[in-house]
């Protein structure tokens, strides 16, 4: 019987929208106290439920507002649910804002360890696959300048190179196989594939279709934060397309 590598049970994500502009912190503080500060409820996910068992590749559909990347973000454990539990089984890599865990005044190799050890492992599991890192960022003397001085590009393929060369079980990517250029989209859609002869599990947020039937073997489609549509990866991802004509 197949594990599961992740388990979503009934996860519901509430926030509350400030609904007057608030200038200060000390403004905000007085609001608070006297209890004139008022929200709006906005339920970013509703009863979300599903299951991945180990070496599944879920592609996750919407389009913008839908839920998302709230919902990558339940199962990396960045939000708590309101309700519901989400439980991940192994070693979690999230790939959601490459790059957001640097520290800027750092150079690219000092947070080639910081990132590493962020994500768990050892200076030395990381100093055994520095080269590669370095190598696959296509930074080269740049990896002594401070990140501070990187582009948003460089950022981005400096942060997937160290995430997907370390072998977590379960592969958590937003949009990141948008970065760079053509040349290194084509080499990081290339790095993810190697990654499934490992059996790793991924979940896969992206509007392309067309990358989500080659690289997933189910989806969900998410809509105003509900699931609309689950099982077969081309069934969704034709619902998913008629969805898109139907608002052209």
């Amino acid at each position: 019987m197949a594990k599961k590598a992740v388990t979503v049970d009934n996860v519901s994500i509430l926030f509350n929208l400030n609904k007057e502009k608030v200038d200060n912190i000390k403004e905000y503080f007085i609001k608070l106290v006297t209890r004139k500060l008022h929200y709006n409820e906005f339920w970013a996910l509703t009863d979300i439920s599903f299951e991945i068992e180990e070496g599944e590749r879920l592609g996750i559909l919407g389009f913008n507002g839908a839920g998302k990347s709230t919902m990558l973000k339940v199962i990396a454990g960045v939000l708590k649910p309101t309700k519901g539990s989400v439980k991940v089984n192994g070693v979690i890599a999230p790939l959601l804002e490459l790059g957001a865990g640097f520290d800027m005044n750092y150079t690219g190799a000092e947070n080639i360890y910081l990132y590493g050890a962020t994500m768990g492992y050892s200076r030395k599991y990381i100093q055994e696959r520095y080269d590669e890192i370095v190598e696959f960022s296509e930074l080269g003397e740049f990896i002594d300048v401070p990140v501070k001085n990187y582009s948003s590009g460089m950022r981005a393929r400096l942060g997937f190179a160290i995430a997907t060369a370390v072998e977590p079980e379960v592969l958590i990517l937003d949009e990141v196989l948008s970065v760079g250029d053509a040349k290194f989209r084509i080499k990081s859609e290339n790095k993810i594939k190697s990654m499934f002869d490992k059996g790793v599990t991924v979940l896969f947020v992206s509007h392309n279709t067309a990358q989500v039937r080659r690289l997933c073997t189910k989806a969900i489609l998410l809509d105003h934060g509900k699931i609309i549509a689950n099982g077969d990866v081309n069934e969704v991802c034709d619902i998913y397309d008629e969805r898109v004509k139907s608002k052209q």
